[in-house]
């Protein structure tokens, strides 16, 4: 067993985690945060996309041992790390554009969304496209989740603070 601190949507953490368990594991088995999603285990789909330092970064591609020290935002920390509301404002998108169906995807499109606008907070829809290549959705066209990301981005709200 290997000791591991860090920060998780704002709370320390110290745990004990086998060497090889992965960040996903961690946070959902030892931290409860179910809404990471474990989709592939191949780091094809993007459904365990989460924040480490501020980075969009597929959970199940690293180990837990490869965050001590990191401050790590999950789905349900987001809302948290923005001031006002209750959802976060590309939550709040994502929302009001029906930008899911089966809503498996929705929280590392999220993730890898406020991302995309961290890095470009006025991105073209080719843009968009291109920077959520990672994140795979089953269910629609990407059509409403374009749209959720324009929406945010006019909005001027949809990144991180």
């Amino acid at each position: 067993m290997t000791k591991i601190e860090l920060t998780v949507d704002g709370g320390k953490v110290a745990e004990d985690v086998e060497p090889r368990m992965l960040l996903v594991q961690f946070l959902r088995e030892k931290l409860g945060k179910t809404g990471t999603l474990i989709g592939c285990d191949t780091s094809n789909c993007g459904a365990c996309t989460v924040h480490l330092n501020g980075h969009a970064v597929k959970s199940c591609n690293m180990l837990a041992v490869q965050a001590d020290g990191a401050e790590v935002t999950t789905i349900e920390g987001l809302a948290a790390t923005y001031d006002g509301g209750d959802l976060h404002p590309m939550q709040e998108a994502f929302h009001e554009c029906h930008a899911l169906q089966c809503g498996y995807c929705t929280p590392g499109m999220i993730m890898r969304s406020v991302d995309l606008l961290n890095e470009n907070p006025d991105p073209t829809e080719e843009e968009i496209r291109e920077g959520l290549e990672g994140n795979l959705c089953r269910c629609t066209g990407y059509h409403n989740i374009v749209r959720a990301v324009q929406t945010a981005a006019a909005a001027g709200k949809g990144a991180a603070q």
